[in-house]
């Protein structure tokens, strides 16, 4: 069986570290915790946990900082986690299946991130990420902002997931450091030009926001998940500022990356359902539904879009054409995944009394 050693960079996060911690701690066989200058209690429970409490002077590097914890690993694997993750009990088991079983000659091991959890736990949205690497082959961490782990070799798509649990964080922190480097003059990577526009879009900076997707997008040169999701949030920006013609626009550029995905099909059928042409939402909607929810890829993953979300749409749509039989069936598959969503047990209630 691997080793693995637990390399997390920390700095005042006395409120969520012992959770993180709790989950993990009896899966892996070292514990290295890097601080970056917490003044609150992060280190004396940390303390609990491990002793090996590394103190790194942040210099508004992420990367660093990252790649200093990696350097004092010693097990055979190295394992991450910012301090609001936590292991669920499920992910716990899977995760020490994972140890008991993996071959060593996979180089690094991806895991699902689950962003954001519905009231029922369902995951909502999520994507993959290099979560467990060979520590032989001396991996780094790159960027100040928005730091990549570089991998490569042979990658395990594995089921284990890792969840995130944010209480609080600093949410212009990223912003902060991002124009730092604008104002000194530094020339942005591709992907820089995109944590940034995201970064504007967050703090409802629109404008800025259209001008920086649109920079990413001319570059050609970066990673096409990210092309994808640039488009997305561009239809996002015009949508919100009342420029459907353009948000029209990059919902399908999105098309010019990659075969459709279930998310960009359903803003389609939305944007044509809001305009009254049923037939061409339902189109959409269906295509959304024949479409097979990818494994292996490492972007954001809206699981509704992938689910409930068309058959419900398509409920809508089939009601509207007075096709009340097809409008039940697909109320029925979205009731499935979403057993107390109110607008389906509206539905339910509303078709069943039509059809009786």
């Amino acid at each position: 069986m691997i080793t693995i050693s637990l390399c997390m960079i920390v700095k005042n996060e006395e409120d969520t570290i012992a959770r993180c911690l709790d989950s993990v701690k009896d899966l892996v066989d070292e514990i290295i915790i890097v601080d970056t200058g917490s003044t609150d209690n992060t280190k004396e429970i940390v303390s609990q946990y491990t002793e090996q409490i590394l103190d790194f002077q942040w210099i508004d590097n992420f990367a660093a900082a990252r790649n200093f914890a990696f350097k004092n690993a010693k097990m055979d694997f190295t394992f991450w986690l910012d301090a609001d993750d936590v292991l669920m009990e499920d992910d716990r088991q899977k995760f020490l299946k994972l140890k008991e079983e993996l071959d060593t000659t996979i180089d690094s091991v991806t895991m699902h991130y689950n962003l954001n959890l519905d009231k029922n736990g369902k995951v909502i949205t999520s994507l993959r990420r290099n979560r467990l690497v060979k520590r032989e082959n001396n991996f780094q961490w790159h960027g100040p902002v928005h730091e990549y782990l570089e991998v490569w070799g042979n990658i395990l798509h594995s089921e284990v997931a890792v969840t995130h649990c944010s209480i609080h964080h600093d949410s212009d922190r990223n912003l902060l450091l991002y124009e730092n480097r604008l104002k000194n003059g530094e020339q942005f990577s591709p992907r820089d030009i995109f944590y940034y526009a995201n970064e504007l879009l967050e703090h409802d900076r629109l404008e800025d926001a259209i001008k920086y997707y649109k920079q990413f997008l001319a570059t050609n040169n970066g990673w096409v998940e990210d092309y994808i999701t640039a488009c997305g949030r561009l239809a996002d920006c015009y949508y919100a500022i009342g420029d459907y013609e353009n948000e029209l626009h990059f919902i399908l550029k999105s098309f010019k990356y990659d075969s459709p995905r279930a998310d960009f099909c359903c803003r389609l059928g939305y944007r044509f359902l809001h305009n009254n042409h049923t037939d061409q939402a339902l189109f959409w909607y269906k295509l959304a539904t024949q479409l097979e929810k990818p494994i292996d890829n490492l972007g954001i993953i809206n699981h509704a879009c992938w689910t409930w979300l068309p058959h419900l749409q398509l409920c809508v749509c089939y009601s509207q054409l007075g096709n009340n039989t097809l409008a039940y069936e697909h109320n029925e598959i979205a009731r499935r995944y979403q057993p107390d969503n109110p607008s389906i047990l509206h539905n339910k209630q509303y078709l069943e009394n039509l059809l009786q």
